[in-house]
């Protein structure tokens, strides 16, 4: 190893940056609340029959209003557009929501919660969390279309991780949900510093092998 190259891995190791798996906090906001009561987020309603506020949103779902029998229903209260997945076309399908940035923070009203629903994020391709209906905590995953217990906010705090795409798939009908908030992230101190450490590197390497 030579000189250079030891020197900017020992700079890395004293960051004492960590790209394993970090822990998230899910919570349920009070009964009642609709919406993301965290400061400084972005949200997206649905209410003009798209996804604005997303970088992209792809894969077989409905933005709609009202109920179906069947097919989906309202999230308890809510009477504006909402996210219902899949497409009632289908009956098992994702919807893939990109943020276009890295995030700490994701909500949504999740209506009528069933143990066939499923949230997971990703950082890139790969999967940094999952949850189904069943492993939200103090809730009912029961389907219950009238009922707070399983008609909820829903928050989930990264903490120092972070994502940039959320899929959300049922496997039935349906997966319902409105009001979706993510708060985005800076590039933080320590990865600042390794992409300077990163450039002067290259600038130096690119010196010694010019004078070779």
């Amino acid at each position: 190893m030579n000189g250079i190259f030891k020197s900017f891995v020992l700079v890395v190791a004293a960051l004492g940056i960590s790209l394993g798996a970090k822990a998230i906090t899910v919570t349920a906001s009070a009964a009642g609340e609709t919406t993301s009561n965290v400061a400084g987020v972005t949200t997206v309603t649905f209410d003009g029959g798209d996804c604005t506020g997303y970088a992209s949103c792809t894969g077989d779902f409905a933005i709609v209003s009202g109920s179906a029998s069947g097919l989906y229903a309202t999230p308890y209260t809510d009477v504006t557009k909402y996210l219902s997945v899949p497409n009632p076309s289908q009956t098992t399908q994702t919807a893939t929501l990109s943020l276009g940035t890295a995030a700490n923070y994701f909500g949504l009203f999740w209506g009528s919660i069933d143990s066939y629903n499923l949230i997971s994020f990703f950082l890139g391709n790969t999967e940094v969390g999952s949850y189904t209906g069943s492993q939200l905590p103090d809730l009912t995953a029961s389907g219950n279309q009238t009922d707070w217990s399983s008609n909820r906010y829903i928050n989930f705090d990264f903490g120092a991780g972070s994502f940039d795409t959320v899929k959300i798939t049922s496997y039935g009908y349906a997966f319902e949900s409105d009001n979706h908030a993510f708060r985005k992230i800076a590039v933080s101190e320590p990865m600042t510093l390794v992409l300077m450490g990163l450039g002067l590197f290259g600038l130096a390497a690119a010196r010694r092998f010019n004078r070779n």
